[in-house]
């Protein structure tokens, strides 16, 4: 299982310059060299290894003098594992590994349902959609046990949650925006689109209403231009949350969903066909 744990996995960050244009790729410790893996809060010795007087003795036997190469980094790695025990904690069961896919995918359904709920519960008005993006998504849902860190990774970016009122033709102009460029996580509608244009839209079952004002649940980061969405635009009414990141409202739902005995699963439900998705960038 690969799992972003800053101590023991290869972190590569290429920042440039919008706050969330940057990669990572996290390389699964193999053990190839020292026997070195992925070390949980309560085995830290046997895979990662430990010191004795002045030389490091790797898991699989082998020692290293304390100045060399191996010893300096495997010093590095165990002078942090204290303060990594707390993001070991298990948290959570996941009965399916989950990742964000275009133009919708099980995790990213989860991900802006969470946020629809949050926001609607904070506003104490009626949220009919939601609009997150899958940029904001860095890394996989794990099958399995999940630990605190696998949420801080998937979610690292500081949003905060935000309430934004639109008329129905408001709402229906970023739709059709999307469906000409690339559509982003979409929660509370059903749309279809074919060769850049939106066939079809819906909210709770029926067409999109032009007069109509609907709630939506968003974040910060797309207010103003991220990932070239500007939802605050023509806005009715924007009402922020800056209490509230994105991490605070997917953990709470996570404690929730595990202190009631019940894992982390989630399916489509085809709230977004995008005919020609293939022919869009990635």
């Amino acid at each position: 299982m690969k799992r972003l744990i800053i101590s023991s996995l290869l972190l590569a960050v290429a920042f440039a310059a919008s706050a969330q244009e940057y990669e990572w790729e996290a390389v699964e410790v193999d053990g190839k060299l020292t026997g070195v893996v992925s070390p949980s809060k309560d085995n830290v010795a046997e895979t990662t290894g430990y010191f004795e007087g002045r030389r490091y003795v790797a898991p699989n036997g082998k020692t290293y003098k304390k100045n060399s190469i191996v010893a300096k980094t495997a010093r590095t790695v165990l002078d942090a594992q204290p303060a990594m025990a707390r993001v070991k904690d298990v948290i959570g069961y996941s009965t399916e590994a989950m990742k964000a896919s275009y133009p919708e995918s099980a995790l990213s359904d989860w991900f802006v349902d969470i946020i629809m709920a949050k926001t609607e519960k904070l506003s104490g008005k009626k949220v009919h959609m939601g609009v997150v993006n899958f940029g904001g998504i860095r890394v996989d849902m794990p099958k399995g046990d999940i630990i605190l860190d696998d949420m801080l990774s998937m979610f690292p970016f500081k949003n905060q949650l935000v309430y934004v009122e639109h008329t129905g033709k408001q709402i229906r102009a970023i739709l059709e925006n999307m469906a000409a460029d690339r559509f982003e996580v979409l929660g509370g509608v059903r749309v279809v689109a074919d060769k850049g244009k939106l066939v079809s839209a819906e909210i709770a079952g029926e067409p999109i209403d032009d007069d109509k004002v609907y709630g939506v649940a968003t974040i910060s980061f797309l207010l103003d231009g991220g990932d070239g969405l500007t939802l605050k635009e023509n806005a009715v009414s924007v009402t922020s949350f800056p209490e509230v990141d994105v991490i605070d409202a997917v953990l709470e739902y996570v404690y929730a969903e595990t202190a009631a005995g019940r894992p982390i699963e989630y399916k489509v439900d085809g709230r977004v066909k995008v005919n020609d998705y293939k022919k869009k960038r990635k």
